[in-house]
């Protein structure tokens, strides 16, 4: 099939939907003809690009840097001129959207498919998408990595009024139109399902048929060549603690850090240290209200040489979702953490992935994101216990194997098969 891959981010650009995007395109290029329609990097990109209309380029799935021509290792790469203002300037960032969604619909209706594949990059992407389908009169693929608006409303960057409610009922039909869905988890599925009314079965429901889920997922390494471990890493995040737990990763609106942050506090005088490597809107807050606690500390990010050592250093790591946003958000990092044979702290509902998941397998236990007592409670009971630390570490190494990258990205190809099979 020829496949029209919509998302703003792409590499160079070093966001988390790019480096999915990147997966997702070798991936499916094996077997189809893929065009990948972005915008100029802007997203703390490893280069730039200079302003062109539409620049295009031939990559190769076996190296971005290739211009080689290899029949079904190929694809390629179409750069509509939008602005690209740094991602941290939010009402430039804007402008971004804006002028690649504009440039993108005008490119995209002169691009010969089969199907159209959207993503959620800019956040209305798949209403884009939806609208181009039904001008390209092509069946639509949505992948929705993050869910809009209801994150908008949830992050305060957007306030409920008529904007969210017009937003919302263009995002159920791109919904309803959408050929295929693919979410992230089970509880991000089941909030999509919701989105259609209840009890019914008139063509406003979301067909639950349609919605598939294709996890992120990690390769581990190899057990006879282990990455080298940075021993000033582990220095820096371990400190003197006899148990360390860690949470890296943007420090933004969807965590539970209030309880982590009170939780902390209950076992300062226990040699228990909370380490939060990273940064995010949320951070200058929660450094306040940890200020005076010795056991909780704050470190930046780490080069990107050194996240094996990271995943490494604690002895468990955290992993926040808080309450009414399951679904909302499914944090990717799980995988990450899972392959390195770490366990994991689950301050998140039940119903959510890494709380299912994890208990299903073994490798995670799970605390009440309002309940910063049974958070200490539980925590206290694993530093307590190396033999139950062990056995959630093995269940992680186990877990991990059966959600590698690879089997999910073939999830995704038989997805794509059998829309391109069915009559």
């Amino acid at each position: 099939m020829r496949i029209l891959f919509l998302n703003l981010y792409f590499p160079p650009d070093t966001s988390a939907t790019a480096k999915s995007a990147e997966s997702m395109v070798h991936a499916l290029a094996q077997t189809h003809e893929v065009t990948v329609l972005c915008g100029r990097p802007s997203y703390d990109p490893t280069e730039r690009r200079p302003w062109r209309l539409w620049q295009t380029e031939r990559l190769s799935t076996k190296s971005t840097q290739s211009v080689g021509q290899t029949a079904s290792a190929a694809f390629t790469v179409i750069r509509a001129g939008s602005t690209d203002y740094p991602r941290i300037q939010m009402n430039r960032r804007i402008l971004n959207y804006l002028t690649y969604v504009k440039l993108a619909v005008c490119r995209a209706l002169f691009i010969p498919c089969d199907v159209i594949f959207a993503m959620t990059d800019p956040p209305f992407n798949g209403i884009v998408g939806a609208f181009l389908s039904v001008l390209k009169r092509k069946p639509l693929i949505y992948d929705i990595q993050d869910m809009y608006p209801d994150m908008a409303v949830a992050g305060s960057i957007v306030q409920p009024g008529l904007l969210t409610q017009f937003w919302e009922r263009l995002h159920r039909w791109a919904l309803r139109h959408a050929t295929r869905i693919i979410v992230l988890g089970d509880d991000m599925r089941a909030r999509i399902i919701a989105k259609g009314p209840k009890g019914s079965k008139d063509p406003k429901d979301i067909d639950p048929a349609k919605v598939f889920i294709v996890r992120s997922g990690v390769d581990t390494p190899p057990t006879d060549s282990p990455p080298p471990l940075n021993p000033e890493v582990t220095r820096a995040i371990r400190g003197n603690f006899r148990f360390v737990l860690l949470h890296a990763g943007n420090l933004g609106f969807y965590g539970a850090w209030d309880a982590i942050i009170a939780a902390g506090r209950k076992l300062e005088h226990e040699n228990i240290g909370f380490i939060f490597v990273g940064d995010g809107a949320e951070r200058s807050r929660l450094e306040i209200l940890a200020a005076g606690a010795s056991n909780v500390r704050f470190l930046p990010f780490f080069p990107s040489s050194d996240i094996p050592s990271v995943l490494a250093a604690p002895d468990a790591h955290i992993v926040t979702i808080k309450r009414g946003l399951e679904g909302v958000v499914v944090p990717s990092k799980m995988f990450g953490i899972i392959a390195a044979g770490k366990p994991i702290v689950a301050v998140a509902a039940r119903d959510t992935d890494v709380a299912a998941l994890g208990l299903r397998h073994g490798f995670a236990i799970c605390a009440d994101p309002a309940n910063p007592e049974e958070l200490a409670s539980i925590i206290r009971r694993i530093a307590a216990d190396p033999a139950a630390l062990a056995a959630m570490a093995h269940a992680a190494v186990q877990a991990a194997a059966q959600y590698s990258g690879a089997n999910e990205l073939r999830t995704l190809q038989r997805i794509v098969e059998d829309l391109h099979r069915r009559p």
